[in-house]
């Protein structure tokens, strides 16, 4: 990493500590409810309700992935953004009064739902997440249509029961839309655009086929237009992860009221009536749900396959490489022929003493410590793992017979520069010995022969008194 590169990750690791405090969290509601405010306000009708809303589900977003945020102080500063937004507007103090209790009552209902879930539901990484989303959602809307439905007839001179129908659907349709976006986005990293590695070429593939098929569906028209991107929002919900999904679901949803509102899908016969149009809102936002639905499976699952393939290559105890991992992954490198290399057997000096005077625990504790000071003296790329009881190996690729012998000189500093502590306040001194076979041409022998050269220099080296380092060479002269 560059020295900009880490400047600027620096500032956003500051920036990111600023908004999961409270004046942050706080300042972070204020803006974004009185941005989205205004986005709804501008967009909607002369005379009647937003249509697109984004404020209530941002708050309520906010409020569960900001704990600080949902105190007194984060309430009171989404009040006041509904209340600013409505007034600099044109609103008159009664009219914006009613419109944000319902707008709060929405947030609260919301709210009281889902902050208790576990973390890990309320950001969308269980199957189970889009049931408790949808039931939020929807009784979120059924709280904001029972303020609307007493309000509509004194604010607009319309019935109750369409007031009732209009706010509980537009509740359900932007918290469907914008709800999963904010609970499932992750701290931006500097160079991260999705969670996870930047993504390759392949992996747009996807999202380039949704926007093709929206454009085809405008092109072909016809009742089933509103359904062409689905196959590709399904694929989004199988390659990515659930946020990128999310995003994709949240455009598609736009893209779909827009084009039915405007008529840019020819031939799409929409019955009249207020029912219809809420009836096709709904459709669509349910439909999008199944993407997001898709990908929380997607992503549980690859989480269990990533704990089962620790469990199958990684020590439990220590973290390294199991014997099975590490002879597998050293016998690929062998094949690539990336000489010369090194091969180290490391093994714990009177490690049996230590189990006998500090029981089994402490030898625990250090083969834990020895663990993690060996891995440190590593270079990225060189193989460590734990063949069984105190003994380790490493393999070295690529690396001179200078850097083989600084690498195996600094583990042996490493492990006995200080005694290792343990928990009960005692410090068990520890030394290594090791043993190290260099190649330097191929064909000399196999990985088992090197392990067994690497194997005798180690016993050299206890032989010779411990504490030391012994070095074979292969393949200068045959030897």
């Amino acid at each position: 990493m560059s020295e900009r590169e880490a400047i600027e990750v620096s500032r956003g690791e500051v920036f990111l500590a600023w908004l999961r405090s409270e004046p942050g969290a706080v300042c972070l509601i204020l803006l974004t409810v009185f941005l989205a405010c205004l986005l709804g306000i501008y967009t909607r009708p002369v005379g009647f309700l937003a249509s697109i809303w984004p404020a209530n589900a941002l708050l309520l977003g906010l409020l569960l992935r900001l704990p600080r945020a949902a105190k007194p102080l984060g309430w009171l500063a989404g009040a006041v953004a509904y209340m600013l937004a409505d007034l600099l507007t044109g609103s008159s103090l009664f009219k914006a009064a009613i419109l944000n209790f319902a707008n709060l009552v929405s947030v609260g209902i919301g709210y009281a739902i889902l902050a208790r879930l576990p973390p890990e539901m309320i950001r969308l990484r269980r199957p189970a997440s889009v049931f408790h989303l949808l039931t939020a959602s929807a009784a979120a809307g059924a709280g904001a249509g029972l303020v609307g439905g007493f309000a509509n007839p004194i604010l607009f001179n319309s019935g109750v029961l369409s007031g009732w129908t209009f706010w509980f659907s537009t509740e359900l349709v932007n918290h469907l839309a914008f709800l999963p976006v904010v609970l499932s986005v992750t701290p931006f990293q500097v160079g991260r655009l999705f969670d996870g590695p930047l993504l390759r070429r392949g992996d747009l593939l996807p999202a380039v086929v949704l926007f093709l098929s929206g454009f085809v569906a405008v092109l072909v028209g016809g009742p089933g237009a509103i359904a062409f991107p689905v196959p590709a929002l399904l694929w989004c919900g199988l390659v990515y992860p659930v946020f990128p999904t999310a995003v994709m679901t949240l455009m598609f949803g736009i893209w779909a009221m827009a084009v039915i509102s405007v008529g840019y899908i020819p031939s799409l016969a929409i019955p009249k009536g207020e029912m219809a149009l809420v009836s096709i809102r709904l459709g669509a936002s349910l439909i999008a749900l199944a993407p997001i639905m898709l990908a929380s499976v997607m992503q549980s699952r690859n989480e269990l396959l990533g704990k089962l393939h620790d469990l199958a290559t990684r020590d439990p105890l220590t973290g390294a490489d199991n014997r099975r991992a590490f002879l597998e992954s050293a016998q690929e490198m062998m094949l690539k022929g990336r000489l010369p290399l090194a091969v180290l057997m490391l093994d714990i000096d009177h490690f049996k003493a230590v189990n006998d005077h500090y029981g089994h625990a402490g030898g625990d504790a250090v083969l834990v410590e020895i663990t993690r000071r060996t891995r440190d003296c590593l270079r990225t790329g060189d193989l460590f793992g734990r063949l069984g009881g105190e003994e380790f190996a490493i393999f070295v690729p690529d690396c001179s017979q200078t850097v083989a012998l600084q690498v195996a000189e600094r583990i042996r500093q490493e492990v006995a520069r200080v005694p290792v502590a343990l928990q009960d306040g005692r410090s068990v001194p520890v030394t290594t010995s090791i043993g190290m076979v260099l190649v330097t041409a191929a064909g000399v022998t196999g990985l088992d022969g090197l392990l067994a050269e690497a194997d005798a220099a180690l016993y050299l080296a206890k032989h010779n008194g411990r504490n030391r380092l012994e070095t074979r060479i292969l393949g200068v002269t045959g030897s």
